[in-house]
């Protein structure tokens, strides 16, 4: 099993900055990569990010590409989502998520789910 706990969820004015984190315990060497989701409009629920861990890469929505980021910290078990100039539209739960085995990078399903974190940014 694997637990996650998300943080670092707040208020922020549009164009702002936070940083998510998700630490992982457990059995993390069993996990082949970790992602960000929101829910959206219409969906239970929609990709944001990826990183796989060996080797390493990362994958992101077209929505957030090149504003988000996301990082890991091989030491502490932790992934962590940058997110940089905000907007409205971001404003959203945040939910960490960890997967086994190979997935399709975009699923939204996943193994173990965090309890999510909220994300209010005001314009």
């Amino acid at each position: 099993q694997v637990q996650l706990v998300e943080s670092g969820g707040g208020l922020v004015q549009a164009g702002g900055s936070l940083r998510l984190s998700c630490a992982a315990s457990g059995r993390t060497f069993s996990m082949y990569s970790m992602g960000w989701f929101r829910p959206a409009p219409g969906k239970e629920r929609e990709f944001v990010a990826r990183i796989i861990w060996s080797p390493s890469r990362t994958y992101y929505a077209a929505s957030v590409k090149g504003r988000f980021t996301i990082s890991r910290d091989n030491a502490k078990n932790t992934v962590y989502l940058q997110m940089n100039s905000l907007k409205p539209e971001d404003t959203a739960v945040y939910y960490c998520a960890a997967d086994r085995g190979r997935v399709v990078v975009t699923t939204t399903k996943a193994d173990y789910w965090g309890q999510g974190t909220q994300v209010t940014v005001s314009s």
